[in-house]
């Protein structure tokens, strides 16, 4: 449940439903409605990709564009963070598609991260 979510990662209920709603539109999440319902992780949707989360969030192009917001920012007019940050973004980018959420829950089960649910 919603409810049971916030309180412990502090984030206000309203936007943590309106975010799972949109997760479980797009297959990351699922859920059942109704007395006992709730979100939930199924098999396919811990499978996913790390990066399908942060593209619904914030779109991929949130990590993909310029740091410092400018449109003309590219290879052939960088801005001064460009070529400094350009390659870490790219490992970065490459390690999200490749780590699952299930890698991240088994990371959790094993005591190498924290999620304070």
């Amino acid at each position: 449940m919603v409810k049971d979510i916030t309180k412990p990662i502090n984030v206000p209920k309203a936007y943590l439903a309106k975010l799972l709603q949109e997760l479980v539109k797009e297959d990351i999440v699922s859920s059942t409605r109704g007395p006992g319902g709730g979100f939930y992780m199924s098999k396919q949707n811990n499978n996913q990709k790390v990066i399908r989360i942060l593209d619904v969030i914030d779109g991929e192009k949130k990590l993909t564009n310029c740091l410092l917001s400018l449109e003309e920012c590219h290879a052939d007019k960088p801005c001064p963070l460009h070529n400094l940050l350009g390659p870490s973004r790219q490992n970065i980018l490459n390690l999200l598609r490749e780590k699952s959420i299930s890698d991240l829950a088994l990371a959790v089960k094993k005591g190498e991260a924290f999620l304070p649910l």
